[in-house]
């Protein structure tokens, strides 16, 4: 199917090409449903990942490394990540460059949803070059499509596409080469072009080297003089970026952990089978046998202690749809003495077809629920951003990179977010810390974060989970293991509250009352006021995020005498004002702010 240059390929050399009829052209009508395929599947593709772009689970941490990376260049803004989460200066600038052009840092709920949709048009842009790939090697457009549609609805392609790593876009660049590569009658400039575009792929990440044997593999093949012109231009940029500009260009990956390379076939675990056949059945198709080699390189690495099986699946993702899909019209055609492929002329060929539907149906029927989709763009950091907010605005935060990129996307000032990176013997002064997920590897990382975050109260959580964000208060007094319990106080004289026939509580309110998880200073001015006159508290509202740290609850809605009750606790003074007295339609909200002092419920405290 290809064309080449005369004089540049050895007659003896296989083709580069799926045996089949040599096509002279192609009629408007096949080029127009060509083109109904290719915008068909691109919709689906699209429409999918929409779906999933917030789908919580599997998580990656070394994905708000990137986000907050892309952030800071695109607003000119210093970060150093708190390490483990790799290196790609050159994936960091397209991300960045991809946010500033669509602005959709301004667009987005939060910023990771904003990267999000770089990483949303690469995977549609590789769509687009597996088909033309698909296309340069011979196979039909039904085989192509076929192999576009795996690459496009596979819930592990969804999983993976909606994570912020850099791999997704050094796939754009190496499939971008090797269609160059097989372009029929390429030139010079083709090759040229095909030297550039895997140049980007390494620099964006290392382990695309692994494209490399393909690519040359198929240049020698179809002009050997021209395959030595790109390997000249390829080393001259490698050695520049890894040598001269190795401080600003050169790659590292990031470090191996979850989720696994289990994690992510048992969303489709057909994926896995059936790309294991595919790859060792290509070895025997001469046309197909650079690619396999490749897929087994990148398979090889999958073994390698340290290696992020991400990073390495996200690569792999399109080859294998290419080579199942080829190899399947390799043997329908050599099976059926016809020059198209029409897999009904077999006996055998439904059945075998039913089958492979029904195993890869099964696969995906447990794979999509497993995914978790969501509408929830923003997720637990904007109910943490708005926590700080009304609690801690102007404070200096120690945050994780998760949590840099979303506060500083909120407005929140950079020169007060404190990074981890930052803490060297000790860290910066900082009154409150944000993380999101666990903590355990920024501290093995980072002692001085752990040292702070062992003397931190844990104020309050949002999310469950992997996910969860915790914030934390920091330089906080040590309790007094002499002192008298505060919970118990609380418990005891909420109970006599309760009790008091002066007091109206239903039994919601009651309940949170009893069990001691009201404020001390709430407790102590309910009780003052019930002295004046009758008191009808309608609940004790938790406040986001407080009750999952354990906080008692300081804000009560009193729902009698509204005047009265406003101007009794707005002439409140010293420890007892309230940081908000606020009329609503249901009554009169009072809230206190944080951290009630010791002691104030000391005759409680014995048991």
């Amino acid at each position: 199917m290809a064309q080449h240059s005369r004089g540049t390929t050895d007659q003896g050399r296989s083709p580069a090409t799926l045996p089949g009829p040599a096509v002279t052209g192609f009629s408007a009508a096949h080029r127009l449903l060509s083109l109904d395929i290719v915008l068909a599947l691109l919709a689906l593709a699209g429409g999918l990942r929409v779906l999933y772009l917030a789908a919580p689970a599997p998580a990656l941490p070394a994905e708000a490394s990137n986000v907050a990376h892309a952030y800071a260049l695109g607003h000119l803004t210093p970060f150093t990540d708190a390490g483990g989460a790799g290196v790609s200066p050159f994936g960091w600038w397209q991300l960045s460059a991809y946010t500033m052009v669509t602005d959709a840092f301004g667009r987005s709920a939060s910023a990771l949803a904003a990267v999000r949709e770089a990483v949303l048009v690469a995977a549609l842009l590789s769509a687009l070059l597996l088909w033309f790939l698909a296309r340069r090697l011979g196979l039909t457009r039904w085989a192509a499509a076929a192999a576009v549609l795996l690459l496009a609805a596979s819930p592990l392609a969804l999983g993976l596409h909606r994570l912020v790593v850099v791999e997704h876009l050094a796939v754009v660049w190496a499939l971008g080469a090797l269609v160059l590569v097989t372009t029929p009658g390429a030139r010079i400039r083709h090759d040229a072009l095909a030297a550039l575009c895997l140049l980007a792929a390494v620099l964006t990440s290392p382990l695309a080297l692994v494209f490399l044997p393909a690519a040359g593999w198929l240049l020698v093949r179809r002009a050997p003089a021209r395959a030595a012109l790109v390997a000249v231009l390829l080393n001259l940029g490698l050695g520049l970026a890894f040598g001269p500009a190795a401080g600003v260009l050169r790659p590292h990956l990031a470090d191996g952990g979850r989720p696994s390379i289990a994690d992510w076939v048992a969303l489709d675990p057909a994926w896995a089978v059936l790309s294991t056949m595919a790859l060792v059945a290509a070895l025997a198709v001469t046309a197909l046998r650079p690619f396999a080699v490749s897929g087994l390189l990148l398979v090889a690495a999958l073994f390698v202690p340290g290696v992020p099986d991400t990073a390495v699946l996200a690569l792999l993702l399109p080859l294998t749809p290419l080579l199942l899909a080829a190899v399947v019209q390799a043997v329908s055609r050599q099976r059926v003495p016809a020059h198209r492929w029409h897999p009904g002329r077999r006996p055998g060929t439904v059945p075998a077809a039913v089958v492979l539907l029904a195993v890869v149906a099964a696969g995906w029927s447990y794979g999509y629920p497993a995914l978790h989709p969501t509408t929830d763009r923003a997720g637990p950091l904007a109910g943490a951003q708005e926590w700080l907010r009304a609690n801690a605005s102007g404070a200096r935060v120690l945050v994780d990179d998760g949590a840099w990129a979303e506060l500083a996307k909120a407005g929140w000032p950079t020169g007060l977010l404190v990074p981890p990176a930052a803490c060297a013997a000790t860290c910066p002064p900082a009154e409150w810390a944000v993380f999101a997920g666990g903590t355990a590897e920024v501290r093995g990382r980072h002692p001085a974060v752990g040292a702070a975050l062992a003397e931190a109260g844990v104020t309050a959580v949002f999310g469950t989970g992997d996910r969860a964000v915790t914030i934390s208060r920091l330089g906080l007094p040590a309790a007094d293991p002499a002192a008298p319990s505060e919970e118990s106080a609380r418990t005891h004289a909420g109970e006599a509250l309760a009790a008091s026939t002066r007091i109206s509580l239903p039994p919601d309110a009651s309940a949170v009352l009893r069990a001691g998880h009201v404020d001390p200073r709430l407790i102590a001015t309910i009780a003052a006021l019930a002295a004046i006159r009758p008191v009808s508290v309608g609940a004790f509202p938790a406040v986001p995020g407080e009750d999952p740290a354990g906080q008692p609850r300081r804000r009560v809605l009193l729902t009698a005498a509204k005047d009265a009750v406003a101007a009794f606790y707005t002439g409140q003074r010293d420890l007892f004002r309230p940081s908000s007295v606020t009329e609503t339609a249901d009554g009169v909200l009072v809230t206190y702010p944080l951290f009630a002092p010791p002691g104030l419920l000391v005759p409680f405290s014995s048991p």
